[in-house]
C-alpha cells in the first residue's frame, strides 16, 4: 500500500544534508572503543599476548645485535689464532639459538591466544548489535536497506576479525621491533642512528600522505559493499517479481552499476595500499646504501668504535628498522577496512533506541468467568500511588484529531477521529494510499502521532509500556512473516508458553488444522523461513492462528484475507467470527464482502474519513461506499472537505 511504502522510500543509508561536514574516514573514538572491547574480552590472555609479542620482537632485535658480537668477539679473534678453539663460538651460537627458539614459542603463543580473544570480541559485538536492533524503531528498518544492515554482521565483523587476529598483533610487534631496533642502533653508533632516523622521518611523511588518501577510499568501499549487498538481497527475495515483469535486464544493469561503483572504490583504495610497500622498499634500499656509504666515511675518518662487526650489524638493523615500517603500511589495508567497518557497526550501536516512557503495564488475571476469552486483563499504572484502582481491559479504542505524516509537511492522516466500543467490529476501507495501514502503525506505536491522541480503555497509548500495548493487540498483516522452525513453533510465536493443545485449538479456530495435518510431519513439519513450502493462503492462515493463540483483547486485521481464495476466505471468515467474539476488531480490507457484517464502516480518502456508518446505512446514503459496491473499479472522489456521513452507529460513546 502506498502509505506503507512512504516510510520505505529512503532505502539505503541516509545521505547527509547539503553542506554538512564530511565524515572523517576513521570515526573518532573507534580505536578507543575497539580497545575497550578487546581489554574486556582478554583477561589473562591479553597479558600473555602482550608479553609474547614483546619477547618475540626483542628476540628478533637481539639476533641482529648479535651479529656485531659474533664478528668482533668470536670470528675475528679466531682468524688470528694458530690453533683456534670453537668452544666459545659454539656456546654463543647455542645461546642465540635459545633466544630464537624462545621468540618462535612466543609467536606461536600469541597467535593461538589472539584467535580466542577475537572470537570473544566478535561474539560480544554481534550480541550487542542484535540486542540494539531489537530496540530500534521501525522507522530505522523502513529507511535502511536490509542487506546493508546484514553486511554489518558479515563483512564488517569479518574485517574486524582479520584486524584483531592478524593486523593488530603484527602492528604491535612491528612497533616493538622499531623501538628495540632503535635502541640496538644507538648502542652501536649514534651517528649512523641519526642518519636512519632522518630517513625514517622522510619515509613516514610519504607513507602518511598515501595512507590518508587510502583511508577515505576504504570507507567508500565499505559503503559500496553494503549497497551492493542490499540490492542483491532485495533482488533474491523478489526474484519471482523480477521474472514475471521481465525485469532481469534492468536488474542486471542496476547491479552492474553498483558493482562498478564498488570496483572503482576498491580499486582506488587498494591502489594506494599496494603502492605503499614498494615505496617503503625503495626508500629502504636508498637508506641502506646511504648507511653503507656513511659507515665507510666514518671508518675513513677514524671514528672510534666503527668496526667491521658494527657495520655488518648496523646494516642488518637498518633492514630490520625499515621492514616494520613496510609491514605497518601493508597492514594498513586491513586496519582501515576494519575501522571503517567498526564505524558502521558503532553507527548501528549508537542509533537512538525506540523511546518508551510509559508506565502502564498489562496484567493478566485468571480465566474469564462463564467462558469467552481465556483470560482477563487489567491496565495497572506502576507510577500511581498504592491503592490506585486498575482499569479493566475491555478494548475501547479511540482516536481523536490524529494527524500524521511519514515526512514533515506531507500528512498521510488529517484530523482523524474514530472510536470502537468494546466488542465492536470497525472496518476501514479506501483507495490505496488513503491511510488505512497508517492507522495500524500509529495504534501499535510503530510511529508516533504528530498531533491528536489515541486512547485504549481511556488511557493514552503514550502512557503505556510499548510491549504491553502491543501485547494487547493481535495483528494479522497482509505480508505474512514466517520463521525457520516447525509449523507449531510459528503458531506458538504468538504466545511462547502455549501448550501443544493451545496450538491445535488456535489452528482449528483459524481453519488451518486441516491443511496442517496433510503436511508431511503435520505440526512438526519444518519451515525454512519465508520459503515457498506453503501457499500464500496457508501462510495467512498460520498468521491468523498465531494471532488467535495470543488471545488479545483487540484485533487488527490488515488485509488478513487478501491472499486466500474464495473458498478459503469463507473458512477464514467463520474462524474470524469466532476469534472476534468478545473482542474489539479493526479491519482493513479491500474485499468489501468481508466487512458487510461490521458494526461501523469508515471510508478514508486522502487521509480523511469521508463516510461512516453500517453497510445498510452507507448503501442507502448513495455516497462513496455505494459507488465502490456498485462499481468497485471506480476511484473514490477527491472530497477531502466533504462532510462526514454519520449514521446511528457513529454516535459518540
Amino acid at each position: 500500500m502506498a502509505e506503507r511504502e512512504r516510510g520505505r522510500a529512503a532505502r539505503g543509508a541516509p545521505k547527509p544534508p547539503a553542506g554538512a561536514p564530511a565524515r572523517p574516514p576513521v570515526p573518532r573514538g573507534a580505536i578507543r572503543r575497539l580497545a575497550g572491547y578487546v581489554i574486556r574480552a582478554s583477561g589473562w590472555r591479553g597479558v600473555v599476548v602482550l608479553v609474547s609479542i614483546v619477547v618475540s620482537a626483542v628476540a628478533g632485535a637481539a639476533g641482529s645485535l648479535f651479529i656485531e658480537a659474533l664478528i668482533d668477539d668470536y670470528i675475528a679473534p679466531l682468524l688470528s689464532q694458530d690453533s683456534p678453539s670453537f668452544a666459545k663460538l659454539a656456546g654463543a651460537l647455542g645461546g642465540m639459538g635459545t633466544v630464537y627458539a624462545l621468540g618462535v614459542a612466543a609467536t606461536l603463543a600469541y597467535s593461538w591466544l589472539i584467535v580466542a580473544i577475537a572470537q570473544r570480541v566478535l561474539r560480544q559485538i554481534r550480541d550487542q548489535m542484535f540486542a540494539r536492533m531489537q530496540r530500534l524503531p521501525l522507522r530505522y528498518f523502513d529507511t535502511h536497506a536490509h542487506g546493508d544492515v546484514m553486511s554489518r554482521y558479515t563483512n564488517d565483523t569479518d574485517a574486524l576479525r582479520q584486524m584483531i587476529t592478524q593486523a593488530a598483533p603484527q602492528l604491535a610487534s612491528s612497533m616493538i621491533v622499531l623501538v628495540a631496533t632503535l635502541a640496538a642502533m644507538l648502542i652501536l653508533s649514534w651517528e649512523l642512528t641519526a642518519l636512519v632516523v632522518v630517513g625514517a622521518v622522510v619515509l613516514t611523511l610519504v607513507t602518511r600522505l598515501l595512507l590518508r588518501r587510502a583511508s577515505v577510499c576504504f570507507r567508500r568501499q565499505q559503503r559500496s559493499i553494503g549497497a551492493l549487498s542490499g540490492f542483491a538481497e532485495e533482488t533474491v527475495n523478489g526474484q519471482r517479481v523480477v521474472k514475471v515483469f521481465n525485469h532481469e535486464a534492468a536488474a542486471q544493469d542496476r547491479f552492474d552499476s553498483l558493482n562498478e561503483e564498488l570496483c572503482r572504490d576498491s580499486r582506488a583504495a587498494n591502489t594506494y595500499a599496494n603502492v605503499l610497500m614498494p615505496t617503503v622498499v625503495g626508500v629502504g634500499n636508498i637508506l641502506y646504501v646511504a648507511v653503507a656509504v656513511a659507515a665507510g666515511a666514518l671508518v675513513g675518518l677514524g671514528v672510534d668504535g666503527i668496526t667491521v662487526g658494527v657495520i655488518a650489524a648496523f646494516l642488518q638493523l637498518t633492514r630490520g628498522f625499515v621492514m616494520p615500517i613496510g609491514q605497518i603500511s601493508q597492514l594498513f589495508n586491513a586496519v582501515v577496512m576494519a575501522l571503517a567497518g567498526a564505524g558502521r557497526i558503532f553507527d548501528l550501536l549508537d542509533e537512538p533506541e525506540e523511546e518508551d516512557l510509559g508506565g502502564v503495564e498489562l496484567v493478566a488475571l485468571g480465566p474469564a468467568p462463564g467462558g469467552g476469552r481465556e483470560r482477563r486483563w487489567q491496565w495497572r499504572d506502576t507510577a500511581a500511588p498504592d491503592g490506585a484502582a486498575p482499569v479493566e481491559v475491555r478494548g475501547h479504542v479511540r482516536l481523536e484529531g490524529v494527524t500524521f505524516g511519514y515526512e514533515p509537511g506531507k500528512p498521510v492522516l488529517r484530523d482523524i477521529t474514530l472510536y470502537a466500543k468494546p466488542g465492536q467490529k470497525i472496518a476501514l476501507i479506501g483507495a490505496t494510499g488513503a491511510g488505512k495501514t497508517t492507522v495500524t502503525n500509529l495504534l501499535t506505536r510503530f510511529y508516533e502521532v504528530d498531533s491528536g491522541s489515541i486512547r485504549i480503555d481511556g488511557i493514552e497509548v503514550t502512557a503505556m509500556r510499548k510491549p504491553d500495548l502491543r501485547r494487547s493487540l493481535g495483528i494479522v498483516l497482509q505480508d505474512t512473516a514466517l520463521f525457520t522452525g516447525t509449523v507449531a513453533d510459528n503458531i506458538r510465536y504468538g504466545r511462547l508458553d502455549a501448550s501443544d493443545a493451545d496450538v491445535v485449538d488456535a489452528a482449528r479456530l483459524a481453519h488451518a488444522d486441516e491443511f496442517i495435518r496433510h503436511l508431511p510431519q503435520g505440526y512438526d513439519t519444518m519451515l525454512q523461513g519465508n520459503s515457498d513450502a506453503l501457499s500464500q493462503g496457508q501462510r495467512q492462515l498460520l498468521a491468523i492462528a498465531r494471532a488467535a493463540i495470543a488471545d488479545p483483547p483487540v484485533m487488527v486485521l490488515d488485509e488478513a484475507t487478501s491472499s486466500v481464495d474464495t473458498h478459503t476466505e469463507s473458512l477464514v471468515q467463520r474462524g474470524m467470527d469466532a476469534l472476534m467474539h468478545g473482542r474489539t476488531v479493526l479491519v482493513i480490507a479491500h474485499r468489501l464482502s468481508t466487512i458487510e457484517n461490521s458494526d461501523v464502516i469508515m471510508v478514508l480518502d486522502h487521509g480523511r474519513i469521508i463516510e461512516r456508518g453500517s453497510h445498510s446505512e452507507l448503501m442507502a446514503a448513495g455516497g462513496a461506499y455505494h459507488r465502490l459496491r456498485v462499481s468497485p473499479d471506480l476511484e473514490i472522489p477527491d472530497e477531502p472537505d466533504a462532510p462526514e456521513t454519520a449514521g446511528p452507529r457513529a454516535a459518540a460513546s
